[in-house]
């Protein structure tokens, strides 16, 4: 009896899958083809995800074979690009959360019977529906969310008679004060954060970003037009570039020290704000440092917010189809990639509604989670909210999981130039170019300019 019923499950799984991809709704499989997708990446090798495209080809038959291509960090955006333009590129890439608004003319949305607006809000944290949603359409699904943590060096913390990390930006500044050591040279040689420059510390931008989302700085208009440049902005600012200041007592960071990940590592520093993906970077620098890491510090009596910095995966508009997928159009080849993304991404779903099925391939485990199989291979923070469930307990990345429920970010015209704005930003106000308002008002003047083309 136990056999049967373990069979019929396979079976219900299978014909969900088929039936319904991702969100319930009724597909139509009868169509003659075969096609390969091609997805490209580079934050992961081929194991991570060979297992779900293995489990997919005997769910799906249409789809022959699925190939990953892992390019360089340095150049992914490049060579997507390039190839996107030539109608030679992938099937399914990566996209940043913050390129949205620069690619939504390169991908297609899924179709709403595939993957629908209902669906992304109940299975993803928030933030997901406010980077990938766009006029009702979903156009990128993410496999991880991550959000900004703080790393603390236990000894260091230890030795100053600190018992707990700092919970809010108050109790920050106290521990920066009591864990900075300067000599009789004024020089700085052991900081308490490493915090408050731009060119030093990895992700800076980002973190003036959350300083000024907790502070609840609209960051864009209703019109579309940079909105930053307020008084919430400037104190988000004026807070960030004051642990830089010599004159300040909280003074702790200057533009000479080590390059933040690096001083964390070697322990001249006792706190850095950043995200989970830099665990495994401290740990081969530094397999002995004591170190662990607690939810980021918020502004007390505001409304909790995290900066969210991931990606999501999207399908390309148009490709150049091979000779040898006779029947496969751009349309077919687009809706069979979302097929396999909302496999891929979304909670699976029990549901057997509907008839008909033809093809089912065997040896499917009918609790085979593609993304849980996934973040249990690389360690990643989830953004779907049933696996947050799940993580949140982990030592390592649970800080991070649960701090996704409360993650925000901002659409950006051009990401790449709106980091670059914000770090001459800071970095005039440390070298005493500009003062606050000015920097501010230069930024928002030079980030208008993008956003209307001129």
């Amino acid at each position: 009896m136990k056999t049967k019923i373990k069979i019929l499950s396979a079976f219900f799984l299978v014909f969900s899958l088929m039936i319904f991809s991702g969100c319930g709704c009724k597909l139509k499989n009868t169509a003659n083809y075969t096609l390969k997708l091609e997805v490209w990446g580079f934050l992961d090798d081929r194991d991570a995800l060979a297992e779900i495209f293995q489990s997919y080809s005997k769910i799906n038959r249409n789809v022959s074979k699925i190939e990953y291509r892992k390019l360089s960090t340095d150049t992914y955006k490049k060579e997507v690009l390039e190839a996107l333009a030539s109608g030679q590129g992938p099937d399914i890439f990566l996209i940043n959360n913050a390129w949205m608004a620069s690619f939504s003319d390169k991908v297609v949305p899924a179709p709403i019977e595939i993957i629908n607006e209902q669906k992304l809000r109940k299975d993803f944290v928030d933030v997901v529906a406010a980077d990938f949603l766009m006029d009702g359409k979903v156009y990128a699904l993410p496999l991880s969310v991550d959000s900004i943590g703080l790393y603390y060096n236990k000894d260091l913390f230890n030795q100053a008679g600190i018992t707990a990390p700092p919970k809010d930006w108050v109790e920050f500044q106290e521990d920066v004060a009591k864990l900075t050591k300067i000599n009789s040279f004024g020089e700085i040689t052991q900081a308490g954060a490493a915090f408050g420059t731009a060119y030093n510390i990895n992700r800076s931008t980002d973190l003036l970003n959350l300083l000024m989302l907790q502070n609840g700085t609209r960051m864009i208009s209703d019109s579309g037009a940079p909105d930053f440049d307020s008084t919430t902005g400037e104190n988000a600012l004026s807070f960030y570039t004051q642990f830089a200041k010599s004159g300040s007592p909280y003074y702790t960071w200057n533009t000479k020290m080590h390059y933040s990940i690096d001083a964390f590592s070697e322990g001249t520093v006792a706190m850095m704000l950043n995200y989970s993906w830099h665990i495994p970077t401290i740990k081969e620098k530094s397999p002995k440092l004591n170190f662990a890491i607690a939810p980021v510090p918020q502004f007390s009596g505001g409304r909790e917010v995290n900066y969210a910095n991931y990606w999501g995966y999207v399908v390309a508009r148009n490709k150049i189809i091979p000779a040898d997928q006779p029947g496969v159009t751009n349309d077919i080849r687009a809706a069979e990639a979302w097929k396999f993304l909302a496999f891929l991404t979304t909670k699976p779903e029990r549901s057997i509604e509907g008839s008909g099925i033809s093809a089912l391939g065997g040896g499917v485990d009918p609790n085979f989670d593609p993304a849980f199989n996934y973040l249990q291979k690389t360690r990643r923070p989830s953004g779907r909210r049933d696996i947050i469930e799940k993580q949140k307990s982990d030592p390592e990345i649970g800080v991070f999981a649960e701090d996704n429920l409360i993650d925000a970010s901002w659409r950006q015209a051009d990401a790449e130039a709106n980091e670059a704005i914000f770090a001459a930003m800071i970095d005039d106000v440390n070298r005493g170019q500009f003062s606050i308002n000015d920097a501010m008002d230069q930024a928002a003047q030079r980030i208008g300019k993008i956003i209307y083309g001129r």
